[in-house]
């Protein structure tokens, strides 16, 4: 997602002409994950210090002013997330996701429009497990096609 802006542009992804941008960029941290012996595997699932903002910087270029870019992070690495989208994005939608109703999120579902201007807003949690250890129900309707993501709507 680095890449220069002509790559895109050859791909027929021209600057401002995506409504979203949906992404799932490699966020682990190497100094507390095992790494991968196979470099495209590591290049993958490991985030490196300049990892989010090239990302986000190619979600820019693409997204036309007013489109929506959503991502999924660390939640450990909230405040860099929204260091990196205060630059071009506002309007943010936070949605914290726990493992379970006693575990602290594990991740941040993040929902921003280029050139926003809303107060950011933070969602009521997604909790993966129930009490018992198994999917929520909840959980279950979006990934059955049920339900939909809180972030899916604007």
């Amino acid at each position: 997602m680095t890449s220069a802006s002509s790559a895109f542009v050859s791909l027929g992804l021209k600057p401002d002409s995506a409504e979203i941008v949906l992404m799932n960029p490699p966020f682990n941290d190497s100094a507390r994950h095992r790494v991968s012996p196979d470099k495209l595997r590591e290049t993958a699932h490991v985030a490196t210090p300049a990892t989010l903002e090239g990302w986000v910087r190619a979600a820019r270029r693409l997204l036309k002013t007013g489109g929506m870019l959503v991502m999924i992070w660390r939640a450990d690495e909230i405040a860099e997330v929204l260091a990196t989208l205060d630059r071009g994005f506002g309007s943010l939608a936070i949605l914290p996701v726990h493992a379970d109703v006693t575990s602290p999120a594990i991740r941040v579902l993040v929902r921003a429009v280029k050139g926003g201007k809303a107060p950011a807003r933070l969602e009521p949690a997604l909790v993966l497990n129930d009490e018992s250890g198994r999917p929520h129900q909840k959980v279950q309707d979006i990934l059955q096609g049920k339900a939909a993501l809180l972030l899916a709507t604007a």
